[in-house]
């Protein structure tokens, strides 16, 4: 018997200044049309939490969803699939101080694979004070007390030639704390 498995998927650059439209109600209908249960969607912006005894692994969830995203859409996107504990697990590992920030103060920019540490070696980390980042599992970290959209730090960690080869997708630190709330299972 297959245990059943609540998990949150994140899409990367949807719904944004009205390119790549997926409307959250058709994607709780496509989720639902995979034999997911327990659909919800968190914002527009490309967050939903599922059920599934499927037995798959998030790899292998997350390339059905991207098909089946692109043949309901027309387009591809990107999507990351992680299990509740595994974003409990990065909410507890952050190195900084989040109950004290502001939730655009403080990102998680979840990764496809692993985030080593020499992808970011030629970051002058100094050069971009105040503003810090930190390396976790299929994480980083980013600190930014003004917000990610005039960060400058933010560019300069995501550039293709450092994020070669990875999917990454950024959630503040209000949408990591909810959709950690939204799977947990009792």
């Amino acid at each position: 018997m297959t245990k059943t498995q609540t998990y949150a998927l994140l899409l990367r650059g949807i719904n944004v200044s009205g390119h790549r439209k997926v409307p959250m109600a058709e994607l709780r209908s496509l989720l639902e049309g995979l034999g997911h249960t327990g659909v919800r969607t968190y914002l527009q912006s490309g967050n939903a939490v599922f059920t599934t005894d499927s037995g798959a692994g998030e790899d292998t969830l997350g390339t059905a969803i991207e098909n089946a995203i692109e043949d309901r859409f027309g387009f591809r996107v990107d999507c990351l699939v992680r299990d509740g504990d595994y974003l409990a697990a990065v909410a507890d590992a952050c190195p900084f101080p989040a109950a004290e920030l502001r939730g655009k103060e403080l990102h998680a920019l979840y990764c496809s694979g692993p985030v080593a540490p020499e992808r970011f070696a030629a970051i002058d980390r100094e050069a971009f004070l105040p503003e810090e980042f930190a390396l976790g599992d299929r994480v980083l970290y980013l600190y930014v007390p003004d917000g990610l959209g005039t960060s400058r730090l933010a560019p300069a960690i995501t550039r293709p030639s450092v994020v070669k080869g990875l999917v990454t997708t950024a959630r503040n630190w209000n949408t990591v704390v909810k959709l950690i709330e939204m799977t947990q299972t009792d």
